[in-house]
């Protein structure tokens, strides 16, 4: 892969969150200032590498799992790259988003409070669903926002999130993710995997045990470099107050 078809594999990435509709050329040729006839024979290159598709009713593209998933193992690279201080400590708020999670966070007095308030916060930045472990039970907030989004009008689609949401604790509980932000996407999930939903999830520390998990459940079509910031931000941030 040539360095602009990463660049314009990322740029349909990051426009078809904004936008919610498939990218075309034009779009794409006025972002990089090139021909779209250029844009149209780079996307032709990276429909046969399985990285983004054509939606039968639509001239632009959408990204496949294996697309997002480059996009994201590049997010987790930089993450990984940052200095051993930066991981030990969180960030210092640079926007309003993080700030009202430390905020909220800092706020609470109890530990069950603090991971629910930050779940809560987690689902007001994102529009996600948020979720937590606390202690022995899963905190779960967010339902009308995840079941909102235009992905999950279909019934079917419906049942698949539901069906991964009613096995989400035993699946946490089993797997034990141990990075610092741990991704999975769409088919990646071992239950619900028609389900077009992305999990991210962070593994803390808290007074309960030493594999708390706080996270949030969207659809693969998302923001993953802020809800991934958020999530991790959330974890180090609980892990720092609760210990």
């Amino acid at each position: 892969m040539t360095d602009r078809q990463r660049e314009i594999l990322f740029a349909i990435i990051e426009e078809y969150a904004e936008l919610a509709t498939p990218v075309g050329s034009v779009t794409l040729a006025k972002l990089f200032d090139v021909s779209s006839a250029t844009i149209r024979a780079e996307m032709v290159k990276l429909e046969e590498m399985g990285l983004i598709k054509q939606p039968h009713t639509s001239a632009g593209r959408v990204p496949t799992d294996a697309g997002y998933r480059l996009y994201v193992n590049q997010l987790q690279e930089k993450m990984e790259n940052k200095s051993a201080a930066e991981k030990e400590e969180p960030e210092m708020p640079k926007d309003r988003t993080t700030k009202a999670l430390a905020t909220r966070i800092q706020a609470q007095t109890r530990a069950d409070y603090a991971i629910r308030s930050a779940v809560d916060s987690l689902v007001d930045l994102t529009g996600n669903l948020g979720l937590a472990t606390v202690g022995d039970q899963l905190y779960i907030s967010g339902f009308g926002n995840l079941f909102s989004q235009p992905e999950f009008s279909q019934a079917n689609q419906v049942q698949a999130v539901a069906k991964l949401l009613d096995n989400i604790k035993p699946w946490l509980r089993e797997v034990s993710p141990n990075e610092a932000i741990n991704v999975y996407i769409g088919t990646e999930n071992p239950i619900g995997k028609t389900s077009n939903v992305s999990l991210i999830v962070s593994r803390f520390r808290s007074p309960f045990s030493d594999r708390s998990y706080i996270g949030v459940l969207g659809p693969t079509r998302q923001s993953y470099r802020r809800v991934m910031s958020l999530v991790r931000n959330a974890g180090i941030m609980l892990e720092d107050i609760l210990l």
